[in-house]
């Protein structure tokens, strides 16, 4: 779009400081002429500054470059814990997902993109295409492993990134959590135990509770991910059927692990002949720079079961994910048969579509942009409003925050308090199998930018606030 260019070119003035905190910005008439284009092109240009977190409007004033909020540490690691338990959050999980429905609620718990963020009109219009020309193929069961056209996209796009993956590795699932509920019951039993990093995606340990099996905690960093140093000490004493991890923006942590890392670990495990079951889900979501490297790169005996979805990126509600299971291929197959027997057709033939298309990294492009300003424009909020000791996680993808509360501030009575409000968040326990994080909680920067959400943070900093003076 002609809006996005002059947004650009203002972004890069002001990133090499031509422009510095406090200037004003060309008038949309003054800006209109030196590029060029029309006043309704540099209106739509100032509104994309703003949503990026770059400019801001003084009323009977203009546009101004925006002044760098005092930036808050990152939130500190868990401790090391070498017990293995039966995780217990399905309880606590389910007041968080009860909110989703509720249209009343400012929804800050859940880690979704809105409707308006993602290629809403486009991906339906495809599906009304494809329905009308895929005959009884869209109406047929597709068995396993699923769409050929969309396996065949989804290995061209793993070639990308140093997967040597082909068509015939990849099976489609119904979303990223039959992936990977499907890849714990290839490679575990009931009663084995798995390693997985703290804190932990809520989702994940919930499949781990429903499948009888127990976790060992790692502790992660907020910026580097799982600590490998604690993996080892873990695998070299206890017995692990598998590893569980999500290096690439890692909910609700934010962590990038980096590529010395993500080797090390592949062959760390690879000498053990211990799976890697790795959740990619967010790797298509760097704010900058390339799309990382998954670990499964990495893999050169099939030790990495690799899982993602379209779910965060194109259609939460098409229900489209897939799985490339390495050795366990045939397993994998055999299990998604008896599970759900197929992915519906109709979705996976128009996902395929738009990635064939062009669409879906033009789409990506501009996504990634959104997300990155709502992250910033979070950050700076809490940094605004809540109690002094808060830390706050400064991811480089995905859209979560993870926030440490100052000792004593508890986040379920802060979700609960929340929620009276008309907001939902995500309290810490949810994340860890012996419910760690009493003072933790997952803010999700999925909404677009607006009064609304403005709102709703300075409320959750003051309710924070209130309950920080308490407990002092």
């Amino acid at each position: 779009m002609l809006y996005d260019r002059v947004a650009d070119r203002m972004s890069e003035l002001i990133a090499r400081g031509a422009l510095r905190p406090g200037d004003r910005m060309p008038s949309v008439r003054e800006l209109a002429r030196q590029e060029r284009v029309s006043t309704a092109t540099v209106i739509q240009a100032y509104v994309q500054l703003e949503a990026r977190g770059l400019v801001e409007v003084r009323p009977q004033s203009g546009h101004y470059v925006r002044r760098p909020v005092t930036a808050l540490p990152e939130p500190r690691p868990a401790r090391s814990s070498s017990v293995a338990i039966r995780p217990t959050v399905a309880h606590l999980v389910s007041k968080v997902y009860k909110a989703i429905r509720d249209p009343r609620i400012v929804n800050l718990g859940a880690a979704f993109p809105s409707p308006e963020l993602l290629p809403t009109e486009k991906i339906n219009r495809l599906l009304a295409q494809v329905a009308k020309t895929a005959g009884g193929v869209g109406v047929m069961y597709d068995p396993p492993p699923g769409c050929p056209a969309l396996r065949r996209q989804i290995a061209r796009r793993m070639a990308h990134v140093g997967c040597a993956v082909t068509e015939n590795d990849v099976l489609t699932t119904v979303g990223a959590m039959e992936a990977l509920d499907i890849a714990l019951r290839a490679v575990t039993k009931p009663g084995d135990t798995i390693a997985l990093e703290s804190p932990a995606y809520y989702g994940l340990l919930q499949l781990i509770e429903s499948l009888g099996i127990k976790a060992i905690e790692i502790p992660a960093h907020a910026r580097t991910g799982m600590d490998l140093d604690a993996l080892e000490d873990t695998i070299r004493t206890h017995t692990v059927a598998a590893v569980m991890a999500i290096p690439a923006f890692n909910n609700p942590l934010g962590s990038r692990m980096p590529d010395d890392a993500k080797a090390r670990l592949v062959s760390m495990l690879a000498a053990r002949e211990i799976p890697l079951i790795e959740d990619d889900i967010y790797g298509d979501l760097p704010f900058e720079g390339d799309r990382p490297r998954p670990a499964k790169a990495w893999d050169r005996d099939g030790g990495v079961l690799l899982c993602s979805s379209f779910s965060k990126t194109i259609a939460p509600g098409y229900r489209v994910g897939w799985i490339a299971g390495g050795r366990w291929r045939e397993t994998i197959e055999q299990i998604k048969f008896a599970q759900t027997v197929s992915t519906a057709t109709l979705p996976q033939l128009a996902i395929a579509e738009l990635i064939d298309s062009g669409g879906y990294d033009q789409h990506l492009r501009r996504l990634r942009r959104a997300l990155a300003a709502q992250v910033t424009r979070t950050r700076e909020a809490i940094a605004e409003t809540f109690p002094e000791g808060t830390r706050v996680s400064d991811p480089t993808g995905g859209f979560v925050l993870w926030v440490e509360l100052p000792p004593g501030v508890s986040a379920v009575d802060l979700h609960a308090r929340a929620l009276e409000r008309s907001i939902s968040v995500a309290p810490g326990p949810i994340f860890s199998a012996k419910q760690r994080f009493s003072n933790y909680l997952r803010i999700s920067c999925g909404l677009p930018w607006d009064s609304r959400v403005e709102n709703a943070i300075a409320t959750l900093g003051h309710l924070a606030c209130d309950l920080s003076r308490r407990s002092s």
